[in-house]
């Protein structure tokens, strides 16, 4: 298990073999309870639900526990869990996914993509792989996975390098910002990092927003 700070949330995060089956999923998030700052809470019997988007939920006994997230790349189970009222995403994307068949100009801005290729070496797949891990971590957050945003719709920025990590700020503009106004207030934070030949990323809120269906 890993703590990280982001943008004033604290956020937990492990991961463990084996795919997103249920036993994965919960053996996740008892690793992510034993921190101290979930000392009142690890005790409570654990329940991970879904909403009618899919986003998995965590209830701690009979009350809705710390935003949870969890992506599967490969073998491997990843899980990240909130430290406060804060919601959270994670994805974990390999350069794999991104051959040159894949509509890059569709999905990625010119500038975004642009900025990449420079952080991944002049990579295509690897840039695209980044850029798409944000981007997930980003609709994971917001809690409507791609059913309701467009990846179009989601501008990255790159912000700094801190202790290895890549740090983001992520925009919505066009239909994700008419369902989700608080986002116009407030960039979203995402921070990255790369795992072999995939990237990692974590995305902040630190609100819990209100999901308005169409």
């Amino acid at each position: 298990m890993i703590h990280i700070e982001q943008k004033g949330v604290n956020v937990f995060y492990a991961s463990a073999a084996g795919s997103s089956a249920t036993s994965t999923r919960h053996r996740l998030v008892t690793i992510l309870l034993k921190s101290p700052h979930f000392s009142n809470r690890r005790s409570l019997p654990i329940q991970i639900v879904h909403d009618a988007l899919g986003r998995p939920q965590l209830l701690l006994g009979e009350h809705r526990g710390p935003s949870i997230s969890f992506s599967t790349a490969g073998e491997k189970t990843w899980a990240a869990l909130a430290g406060d009222e804060s919601e959270i995403g994670i994805d974990v994307a390999g350069s794999v996914e991104f051959q040159e068949s894949y509509p890059f100009k569709r999905v990625f801005h010119k500038r975004e993509l642009h900025q990449a290729l420079e952080l991944a070496d002049d990579d295509l797949a690897k840039a695209a792989a980044l850029l798409w891990s944000i981007k997930e971590s980003v609709v994971k957050a917001l809690g409507c996975a791609f059913h309701l945003v467009d990846p179009s719709d989601i501008h990255v920025e790159p912000s700094a390098v801190e202790d290895c990590w890549l740090t983001f700020s992520a925009r919505l503009t066009g239909k994700a910002l008419v369902r989700f106004p608080m986002a116009d207030r407030r960039s979203i934070a995402v921070r990255s990092l790369p795992q072999a030949e995939a990237w990692l990323s974590i995305a902040a809120l630190n609100c819990r927003p209100n999901l308005e269906l169409p």
